[in-house]
């Protein structure tokens, strides 16, 4: 590896891959229409009570939390239901942005949010175009071409 290799290394590194910009404008206008649900318990709830209007589920993949058994579970079981009812899965690194981006749209709490998994829905009795969201569809679609059945990005620090 050249010199100039490594530097265009660092370069593409340190840029924001394309999906997960979109990914931010996903959860900002989700958020903006009352179609976010946030936490594991409560992405439950909801994929129990009403599974269609669910289009997107977001997984943290922090290594920080690999070696939780029970969030490991959790995660395999909402897989498991997101895949049996066409429900998109994408894998999200970067908990601390993420967390900035969830928290600049929602009143300040005294209780922490579990971001582990976030839920967007698009109700068929008002639904929302969004070329963000096709956007994100298109790469989990892309991904799944490839192989990658649970496809995966990193929001970066800004």
């Amino acid at each position: 590896m050249t010199l100039e290799d490594t530097e265009a290394h660092d370069n593409q590194s340190e840029t924001m891959h394309p999906v997960a910009a979109a990914l931010e404008d996903v959860i900002v206008t989700a958020h903006r229409r009352d179609s976010l649900t946030i936490g594991i318990y409560e992405s439950a709830k909801l994929m129990d009570r009403d599974p269609d209007s669910v289009v997107l589920c977001l997984l943290t993949a922090d290594p920080e939390h690999d070696a939780d058994v029970a969030l490991s579970i959790h995660f395999t079981l909402l897989k498991a239901f997101c895949c049996d009812n066409d429900i998109h899965i994408l894998r999200v690194s970067g908990l601390q942005r993420l967390s900035e981006i969830v928290h600049s749209q929602i009143e300040p709490s005294s209780e922490p949010m579990d971001l582990h998994c976030i839920l967007v829905s698009n109700p068929h009795n008002n639904p929302w175009k969004c070329s963000s969201l096709d956007e994100v569809f298109n790469y989990c679609a892309e991904c799944k071409s490839r192989n990658q059945w649970i496809p995966f990005t990193s929001l970066m620090d800004r």
